[in-house]
């Protein structure tokens, strides 16, 4: 029997299990996936989140994709995996690493069919899912030793979202630094903000990094300007959902103010993502597709009605950070600098 498991979801006997992320921090609570659609409804109603986790949930999904025409012919098997990939991909359209998860599971099936049955080849499709999540795991590592060195001893960071174990497969990427600085043995200091409408940060983050007994604060979006003002904030590091060939950005709604006002107070301000959230294609900012989310996010605070149904909403889940707001860009393969065009080419080269 394959098993893994991380923070944020669980693989076992064709079983993926992930945790509600919709009910933290009050209610921890399980939603079991057994085929691909129920994986697709999960990635689209946030049970799921993070770019990384989303990327490792459609390569799971895949594989249940798969499992259902296991006894398919090869030409129908290959015929309704089309489908499944389709289905998977058009849940959520900013976090590139959907698509490079699909894609990657796309081309296992498609090297590995025509001398296997789909039987067999479920089963191989399985261990690369399973490759992708102890690559996500490692990868953050990694980022994480290299983004630690970028922090000092003492420092406070305030980080915006969620870019932790429960956004990537485990461990994670802005709040993998975190960790990391922490694990060399410097005390750090935490102050996340609460980011509206869906609070992520507040709900998230916070129960994050209070398990792990680091020491955070909660802050309202609209503190992180007063905080930078009276010089509590050494450093800012968020995550990335999409970063663009000349290094601009998109993350989480809210990050391009948290930028400007990082710039102002000189503040560095760091992404931290794996490579595989570059997107090589979009050559910049503008070429970022901006999902905008059911407004009635905004309307209620959860279950509670904030304006009247009546109230028109504008609601994109995410903006774009230019690339001269970026102080750096923390990747598996080291701290990128600008100009990013040139230091992104080089890392994918």
């Amino acid at each position: 029997m394959s098993r893994i498991k991380g923070m944020a979801m669980e693989w076992v006997d064709f079983n993926l299990i992930f945790i509600d992320q919709r009910k933290l921090p009050l209610e921890e609570v399980y939603v079991h996936c057994t085929t691909y659609t129920q994986v697709a409804s999960a990635i689209k109603n946030m049970t799921v989140r993070g770019a990384p986790a989303i990327g490792a949930s459609a390569a799971f999904g895949y594989v249940l994709g798969a499992k259902e025409f296991e006894n398919k012919t090869k030409q129908s098997f290959i015929s309704e995996m089309t489908e499944v990939k389709n289905t998977l991909a058009a849940t959520r359209p900013t976090a590139v690493n959907l698509f490079w998860a699909l894609e990657r599971m796309e081309r296992k099936m498609k090297t590995t069919i025509f001398e296997n049955t789909p039987y067999e080849t479920v089963r191989i499709l399985e261990d690369e899912a399973i490759a992708v999540a102890q690559e996500d795991i490692k990868v953050n590592q990694t980022l994480g030793e290299y983004g630690a060195q970028l922090i000092k001893d003492g420092d406070t960071v305030l980080t915006h979202c969620n870019a932790g174990a429960l956004a990537t497969f485990d461990y994670g990427t802005a709040l993998g630094v975190i960790r990391a600085a922490v694990k060399s043995g410097k005390k750090i200091k935490v102050y996340a903000d609460e980011t509206r409408p869906y609070l992520q940060g507040a709900r998230l983050t916070v129960w994050e990094l209070m398990k792990d007994n680091i020491d955070v604060t909660l802050i309202s979006d609209n503190m992180a300007g007063w905080v930078m003002h009276k010089g509590l904030i050494n450093a800012v590091i968020v995550g990335a959902d999409r970063i663009a060939a000349n290094g601009d950005t998109a993350n989480k709604i809210g990050t391009y103010s948290v930028s400007i006002l990082a710039k102002y107070h000189s503040i560095p301000f760091y992404i931290a993502a794996p490579v595989s959230t570059i997107d090589i294609k979009s050559e910049t900012g503008d070429d970022i597709p901006i999902e905008e989310r059911d407004h009635n996010e905004v309307r209620y605070c959860h279950k509670l009605k904030m304006v009247p149904d009546s109230v028109k909403v504008f609601n994109p889940s995410f903006d774009v950070t230019p690339h001269i707001n970026i102080s750096g860009i923390i990747t598996e393969k080291g701290v990128l600098r600008t100009p990013y065009d040139l230091s992104i080419k080089k890392i994918l080269l």
